[in-house]
């Protein structure tokens, strides 16, 4: 069997002027970076949203909470993306830019799987345009002017024990979560605590991923909150005078990159911030400006529904005054299976009864989709070790809920194999959706937090620890009350603790810190013991890849 670098390797891509001109750029409204791949030109991205073709249709893509038998919800997207084009449909995929930390990690890339693929599929995973670097750059840029800004005679009183703004780098390193800067000479600076954060966790990429356009980038950099002075009052980036250096970083970064499936279906692909610390949703650009090239655009969300999904349709949809037409919940029998009580090396054997107790995962996935009033399918992402009676069952108990079960084999037949899925998601499409965000934005940080814990995650309360009450407080009499919350958690299970798994309930959820991410638009809310720099595996999957003595890479997954 071919692993997915294989089958990517093998397959007859077009070139990328091609792919363009599907959905009507030409050559000149493209920045080329090889054969495969490109930016959309700014101006181009500004014309394309300003006009005046209606958009089309937004099908958001979320899954049951992850487990190590994995949900495929990227193959789904791609491979549903690939059948809806099949059935006539012009069609644009929206996806997030892979990060290298789990790509040198546990997780692997974000490319899709089988014959449901976007390509070239090791240069996404790898450096792709370079957005991420720029990004890291600009993240660290405003490091050291800070400590420069210090160093030079601190003009602006910044107390060096309240920086709250850190370093980062693209990769999973936790010797480098707490840290000891300036160490040595006073020529090296002032000495003081730091933490660097994984890029896609840094507020810059939150930020890239939520302007609207450069004058909204420099605006949202200028807002971000780095710390405060001995007076206790906020300092902001744009007291730095940085916000146009940070932008001209930025510059190429915000432009979405353009590549294509296996099956030549136009994708973009921009913007990355983890779900599980940030929004985990691709950029506004980039979905709007989809929606206004296609009838139908694919996106999705990081992670489960409960952590991606709400964060999509509370955060992005919200700043971007999008919404959604259709839900779609990936789930594996293995996965349920799994949340059922099964280890993952007895996977392989019908098990009815664990599937019937793990499908209450995917009950309460279900039932929260339906709160923001959208109409919802379930994907059931077929793997060769379903047998017929467990798919027969979980389609049954689904059909209980209101929504339907259908079968999706992208990753062994590419759209082919999807396109059952796809024609019922245009009829889905046409239905009426009542779209509401779980919470309003003139209530109190604490009261949407509570709600998110008690509708989405099934908390019975929240505590608060005295730290994030009084950080809470402060941040309301500031003017940030009315700000959205992010909830930083494990992604494996719906509550904080990641060893709760199926559908945990009747909990307290402990809010031990939060942050203000004024640039992004949103309050950082730590539940639990969750990292902003993860940390790699025993057997991390770098060991596993390599290049040939002709530059071909493999072990990429």
């Amino acid at each position: 069997m071919l692993s997915d670098i294989e089958i990517s390797q093998q397959s007859d891509l077009l070139p990328i002027n091609e792919i363009a001109a599907q959905v009507g750029l030409s050559e000149n409204e493209i920045e080329a970076y090889g054969r495969y791949k490109a930016k959309i030109s700014y101006g181009k991205v500004m014309e394309i949203q300003n006009s005046q073709r209606p958009s089309g249709k937004l099908i958001l893509v979320t899954a049951v909470t992850p487990t190590p038998a994995g949900e495929g919800k990227s193959t789904v997207s791609i491979g549903l993306g690939d059948a809806l084009r099949r059935l006539g449909k012009k069609t644009v995929i929206a996806l997030r830019e892979p990060s290298l930390g789990p790509c040198f990690g546990a997780k692997g890339g974000a490319t899709g799987g089988g014959f449901s693929q976007i390509a070239p599929m090791e240069e996404i995973n790898l450096h792709f345009t370079g957005d991420i670097h720029a990004i890291t750059t600009a993240a660290n840029l405003l490091a050291s002017i800070i400590d420069n800004h210090i160093y030079q005679g601190n003009e602006l009183q910044i107390d060096p024990e309240t920086i709250s703004w850190k370093r980062c780098v693209d990769l999973n390193d936790r010797v480098l979560r707490d840290i000891t800067v300036a160490q040595g000479a006073k020529i090296n600076g002032v000495e003081r605590k730091d933490k660097f954060c994984i890029s896609v966790a840094s507020e810059i990429m939150a930020v890239l991923c939520l302007a609207k356009d450069i004058p909204d980038l420099k605006k949202r950099l200028g807002r971000i909150i780095i710390g405060q002075t001995y007076g206790g009052r906020d300092v902001a980036a744009k007291e730095l005078k940085v916000t146009g250096a940070l932008a001209a970083v930025l510059k190429d970064a915000i432009k979405p990159n353009l590549v294509q499936t296996l099956e030549q279906t136009p994708v973009l692909v921009h913007g990355g911030p983890f779900a599980n610390i940030a929004h985990g949703c691709n950029s506004i650009l980039a979905t709007k400006t989809a929606l206004k090239m296609a009838d139908y655009v694919v996106t999705e969300a990081g992670f489960g529904a409960d952590l991606g999904a709400e964060k999509f349709l509370d955060i992005k949809c919200r700043q971007a005054e999008i919404q959604p037409n259709a839900v779609v919940i990936v789930a594996t029998i293995r996965a349920l299976k799994m949340h059922g009580g099964i280890a993952k090396q007895n996977l392989g054997t019908e098990d009815l009864q664990a599937l019937k107790n793990g499908f209450e995962n995917l009950r309460v996935h279900i039932e929260n989709m339906q709160k923001f009033g959208l109409p919802a399918i379930v994907a059931i992402n077929r793997f060769v070790s379903d047998t017929k009676a467990e798919t027969e069952l979980l389609q049954k108990i689904v059909k209980e809920t209101g929504v339907k079960a259908v079968l999706s084999d992208g990753w062994a037949k590419g759209g082919e194999g999807v396109c059952d899925l796809a024609q019922e998601l245009v009829g889905l499409c046409r239905s009426e959706a009542h779209f509401n965000h779980l919470y309003k934005d003139d209530l109190s940080l604490t009261d949407k937090i509570r709600i998110i814990a008690k509708e989405i995650y099934r908390a019975k309360d929240v505590e608060f620890s005295p730290e994030a009450e009084e950080k809470l407080k402060e941040y309301t009499q500031n003017g940030y009350g009315k700000l959205q919350v992010c909830i930083a958690k494990t992604q494996n299970s719906i509550s904080h603790d990641k060893t709760l798994l199926n559908a945990p309930q009747n909990y307290v959820l402990p809010i031990r810190d939060v942050s203000l991410s004024a640039g992004a638009g949103f309050v950082v809310v730590f539940a639990g013991s969750i990292l902003d720099m993860p940390g790699l595996p025993k057997h991390p999957a770098a060991e596993n890849i390599d290049v040939d003595d002709n530059g071909r890479i493999s072990g990429l997954f």
